[in-house]
């Protein structure tokens, strides 16, 4: 089965008003919506909720970019496609929440085709395609009972499509998700893959939706649990000082961020993940035995969370 441009592009529209018509119940907001273009070819629709009694800030994203030449961030494992046409879609979210107990989280589900004459219409010419994506949770103050419904519903999105899938994606998330110059991960991890295409287009098409499809389902029952959670300014503190970490690995690391400004993408729509307020202190540790060394204990260490009792 070639690959379907429009069929992709479809369903991820479709996910962003899904995914942004729950939000607004749980929310009780409204995202506002900015729609963009760019001379080079393509544009999007970005979606931000901000001040909202839950979400302090919410980006809902999706973008559809073309260009005559993809960017380096997007060659440096396949050289073969430098000078190449692309076209690129996804829809990608970051949700910071304004109760330190409700962990941030991050989805995003893309796809990439290059080398085509038009990946918009017919006349598709062996075209190089994959699908990537993902979602991971970024916590505060941990709990295992989230961990563990976060990780078995993302293993139960990959199991239709082989056993082997979630351990192999969860690796993947813990390596990637990980400060190197700080020496530890961003959070619990989740799921990450990129470059899928190995079952044909038909079944990698299929575990992109799976995957885009269990966000909600896995994150909005964490958020129920601990939305009415009580915090002091002790907590906010300490969720503000974490925020960093989020912004360094979104400005030092990512892929996502770098293919974006490289490829000439909306800066506001790509920096939309970036949290309201953050903080930073000089060579901070928590106070050994409180709730904040517990996270660094017992969270921000790899673990077989799908299968915790």
């Amino acid at each position: 089965m070639p690959p379907e441009l429009n069929a992709v592009r479809t369903y991820l529209l479709a996910l962003q008003d899904t995914i942004c018509a729950a939000l607004e119940r749980e929310d009780g907001g409204k995202f506002q919506e900015d729609a963009w273009t760019r001379p080079e070819g393509g544009g999007g629709r970005s979606r931000v909720l901000s001040d909202g009694t839950l979400f302090e800030k919410a980006g809902v994203g999706f973008s559809h970019v073309s260009g005559a030449t993809l960017p380096p961030s997007a060659t440096a494992s396949r050289p073969e496609l430098t000078g190449k046409p692309f076209h690129a879609l996804g829809v990608s979210l970051v949700i910071h929440p304004r109760n330190p107990y409700v962990p941030t989280v991050h989805m995003n589900v893309r796809f990439l085709i290059a080398g085509a004459k038009d990946a918009s219409g017919p006349a598709i010419e062996n075209p190089t395609w994959w699908f990537g994506g993902g979602f991971d949770l970024t916590p505060y103050y941990g709990f295992v009972e989230d961990a563990t419904h976060w990780h078995r519903t993302a293993r139960a999105a990959c199991a239709p499509f082989g056993d082997d899938l979630y351990p192999r994606f969860k690796q993947w998330c813990d390596d990637y998700f990980f400060l190197k110059h700080r020496g530890e991960p961003r959070g619990i991890g989740g799921l990450f893959f990129d470059d899928f295409n190995a079952p044909g287009f038909a079944q990698s098409f299929a575990l992109m939706r799976s995957v885009g499809d269990a966000f909600l389902p896995a994150y909005l029952p964490i958020v129920q649990r601990r939305k009415a959670m009580p915090f002091t300014g002790r907590e906010r503190d300490f969720q503000l000082y974490r925020r960093g970490r989020y912004v360094e690995f979104n400005l030092v690391w990512d892929r996502g961020t770098h293919f974006g400004l490289q490829s000439g993408g909306r800066t506001e729509s790509i920096l939309m993940s970036l949290p309201p307020l953050v903080a930073w202190r000089y060579d901070w540790k928590p106070e050994p035995g409180s709730p904040e060394a517990r996270l660094y204990e017992v969270f921000l260490k790899p673990k077989n969370w799908a299968d915790e009792t």
